[in-house]
């Protein structure tokens, strides 16, 4: 893992301990996607309100990796679906937070799964979830400095932050084929690329989010 040492799961829960008080990672399979298990905030998480301090750790250092989101479920679920997707090819997974869909792509027979985020503890999560599924990721926080050719990137619940809409045009400049799913964007409307699959799912545990932010769109660019 590039810029990280290996620091084990109980390290893992420190640092969730440190921002969320009385956080705490466990197992658990997702609802949608049963073949995998993430180690993910127990569902019992303190929803109580937090103190000044504890909200500005949370600002500070956002852990979105402790959940497993919408959209990564739906393109989790489509890439077992449809393994012949990714098959033999090498793949890279930008954003990846728990590693999901890094981790079905590689259930599904990738022959190398580049798991990329910028946050290094999200990369020690990823490392860890696929240990626990019995599969093997690279793990690397810059995307641009990826070497030798991509097959296909897949990308799940990153344009809730539109300065990223940029990357949508890279990510079709970079590998010839693209897998985007996004709940956040209703009109998705960018060339080369068009809606292929269309999903309900929810976050995981359940952040009693609003129903629109459970109808989960896939798009493609490339064959």
């Amino acid at each position: 893992m590039a810029g990280l040492a290996h620091f084990g799961l109980e390290a893992l829960q420190r640092v969730v301990r440190d921002i969320i008080p009385n956080g705490a990672l466990v197992s658990q399979r997702l609802n949608d996607v049963p073949e995998i298990a993430l180690y993910l905030i127990d569902e019992s998480y303190p929803q109580y309100a937090l103190d000044d301090d504890a909200i500005q750790r949370i600002m500070t250092q956002p852990l979105y990796w402790v959940f497993c989101w919408a959209s990564g479920q739906v393109l989790a679920r489509f890439l077992l679906d449809h393994p012949e997707l990714v098959k033999g090819k090498r793949v890279v997974d930008f954003g990846a937070g728990s590693g999901v869909v890094a981790i079905a792509a590689a259930m599904a027979g990738a022959r190398e799964v580049i798991a990329c985020d910028l946050d290094p503890i999200a990369l020690e999560a990823c490392r860890i979830n696929a240990e626990i599924n019995e599969v093997q990721l690279v793990t690397h926080q810059d995307f641009n400095s990826v070497r030798g050719d991509i097959d296909i990137i897949v990308v799940a619940d990153v344009l809730y932050d539109r300065n990223n809409m940029p990357w949508v045009a890279h990510f079709s400049e970079r590998a010839s084929t693209v897998l985007i799913a996004d709940s956040r964007i209703k009109d998705f409307s960018v060339a080369p690329y068009r809606v292929i699959a269309r999903a309900d799912s929810d976050t995981v545990p359940d952040l009693d989010e609003s129903a629109s932010f459970r109808h989960v769109t896939v798009y493609q660019a490339g064959p």
